[in-house]
């Protein structure tokens, strides 16, 4: 039980002993403070707030509470103008914390929550034809992380890519490829060269309109099955996944589908029976809708005024395949905050269907990112590639390198591991529905809230693991007395907390900051002890409060998909 939790039971029974029969309603582990000097106590608790339940002044209540109170082994109590100042058996606190850390280190803060539950989570969802850029990767993070902490908690993880592959543009580029392209070209130059093809397709219709015809032709012929057009669209979307498997690679994020938007194609008709079955599907100038105006939202169109659906439909089809698939507890979509909208409209739809898992659909939406203070723009020229992005950051990891440890082993490996950590760090260091601004000079910084610094911290923990060599003493966890320990083990005995935290709210920053403020604080200890000196025991205990911390940094690092270099 994390300590705040305990010293708040301790309270709540006390005050029951104390005030017998009487209900407070008060919540006693949120009223906890810890007091702005350490000689006041590691925590307080106001009476103030007790005084209209118990009809007495403040001091009187500390006092009578304070005399309930009789757990020495955890902590004691004294009464000071109308606050209760806790302060812990420290050394017994040292020692139960850190004997439950490493009992099973790499599993601290991880559990069983989820046994027996699915969770789905939908993220990055790359557009076929189309490089992956720096917008894609607060969706493919921010999942890829919420992957992990689920699967620390003992869910059952079921990751999508749902695939961009479905509109008119693939039968232009189908168009532009049969005009102008040569199969080579498109193998070599990926995504590039389909690029290419598609924009000249754009640059020609200008001048000949009937191009447009002929796109949209072959986009029919997908639609119904040609064998050539499917043949050629199927290629598409194998040269643009290995080209994003490069990235995917670096990132160190997989899926287990890829099923996208026209895997959906022939699942439809199930959603458009059933709202008809149901009495929800009204006409609206041709078009099919789900009349949503008793609930303050527009209309969701199922089928257009030209016959053709579009991508709600096809959410509305992976919500049930899923469903049926998985038997999903909960399906996460990490997307934009901009496709607020759509998922409120989609998510009204499945309730007003009947089905009461509506409510175990969640949207996991995040702001916008920019590059060094400029918004991206693709029609501006304003883009910058994740794989360019990430072959950067490493080249810049690696000169850092070479100014700061020139004699570093493995300078490549340590520099991919920094570089690529940095990236993600400033991606996950706030809460996700904040816009990032990407700066180089902070995301590399090896000072503050930075990547480099926590696997710098890391590494620093490691180094005085491998100095201390294998400890024979019993540790003497009296030595770990001192204010600057005791935070530390405040932190570690507060991760799981933490990590169910993020896992609740769908935050990983929450893992990032409990990370980073670990870090700090084993710095500020580092600096102001001399962790290998002293008796045997005492460098025990030191050493073994180190091993704690490194291994919770380590885990921490990986639940945001980060790597831990062991030196740079």
């Amino acid at each position: 039980m994390e300590i705040k939790t305990l010293i708040a039971q301790i309270v709540d029974e006390a005050v029951q002993e104390a005030f017998p029969g009487v209900e407070t309603g008060v919540n006693y582990e949120a009223l906890l403070e810890v007091p702005p000097d350490s000689k006041l106590g590691d925590f307080a608790f106001p009476c103030f707030k007790l005084s209209k339940a118990l009809r007495m002044g403040p001091p009187v209540i500390a006092q009578k509470i304070a005399a309930a109170i009789n757990h020495p082994e955890t902590c004691t109590a004294q009464p000071v103008n109308g606050y209760l100042n806790f302060f812990l058996n420290r050394e017994n606190f040292a020692a139960d914390t850190l004997k439950k850390v490493m009992a099973a280190p790499e599993k601290w803060g991880g559990g069983q929550d989820g046994a027996g539950k699915t969770v789905c989570l939908d993220y990055s969802s790359i557009n076929i034809a189309k490089r992956f850029h720096i917008g894609h990767l607060s969706t493919t993070m921010i999942g890829h992380s919420l992957r992990r902490i689920y699967d620390f908690l003992g869910w059952k993880t079921v990751s999508i890519n749902h695939l961009g592959d479905w509109g008119t543009q693939f039968g232009k580029m189908i168009c532009a490829y049969k005009k102008w392209g040569v199969r080579e070209d498109v193998e070599k130059g990926g995504v590039d060269e389909m690029t290419r093809l598609y924009v000249r397709f754009h640059e020609e219709a200008k001048e000949d309109p009937t191009l447009e015809d002929e796109g949209r032709a072959w986009f029919k012929k997908i639609e119904d099955g040609d064998p050539e057009a499917l043949e050629i669209f199927n290629w598409f979307k194998e040269v643009t996944l290995r080209d994003a498997m490069k990235v995917y690679d670096i990132l160190g994020v997989s899926f287990d589908s890829y099923a996208g938007e026209s895997f959906y194609n022939d699942k439809m008709g199930r959603v458009i029976d059933e709202l008809k079955e149901k009495g929800l599907l009204e006409d609206s100038d041709g078009a099919k809708i789900v009349n949503l105006e008793e609930y303050k939202m527009p209309p969701c169109i199922i089928v257009k005024s030209d016959g053709a659906t579009i991508y709600a439909t096809r959410d509305l089809a992976a919500m049930l395949y899923r469903k049926d698939t998985y038997h999903f507890d909960k399906c996460l979509y990490v997307v934009a905050y901009q496709q607020d909208l759509h998922f409120r409209q989609c998510f009204k739809t499945i309730e007003l269907m009947g089905y009461d898992w509506a409510k175990d659909l969640e949207h996991v939406a995040f702001g916008m990112v920019s590059y060094e203070g400029q918004t991206l723009s693709t029609r501006e020229g304003r883009v910058v590639y994740l794989e360019d992005l990430l072959r950067r950051a490493q080249e810049k990891a690696l000169q850092i390198i070479e100014e700061k440890n020139p004699n570093l082993e493995n300078k490549e490996e340590v520099a991919r591991q920094v570089g690529i950590g940095a990236v993600v760090y400033s991606d996950l260091q706030n809460s996700r529905i904040k816009d990032i601004d990407f700066w180089w000079d902070r995301a590399l910084n090896f000072e503050g809230d930075t990547g480099p610094y926590v696997q710098y911290t890391f590494a620093r923990c490691c180094s005085v693991l491998r100095k201390a060599g294998v400890q024979t003493a019993a540790p003497d966890y009296s030595a770990l007395c001192d204010d600057e320990a005791q935070y530390i083990l405040r932190l570690l005995a507060r991760f799981p907390e933490d990590v169910r935290a993020a896992c609740r709210s769908n935050e990983p920053y929450i893992i990032t900051r409990a990370t980073t403020e670990l870090a700090k604080a084993y710095n500020k200890y580092y600096y102001e002890h001399r962790i290998l000196d002293g008796d045997e025991g005492a460098i025990a205990a030191r050493v073994q409060l180190t091993d704690a911390v490194h291994c919770v940094i380590r885990t921490g690092l990986y639940l945001i998909g980060m790597e831990a270099p062991e030196r740079m």
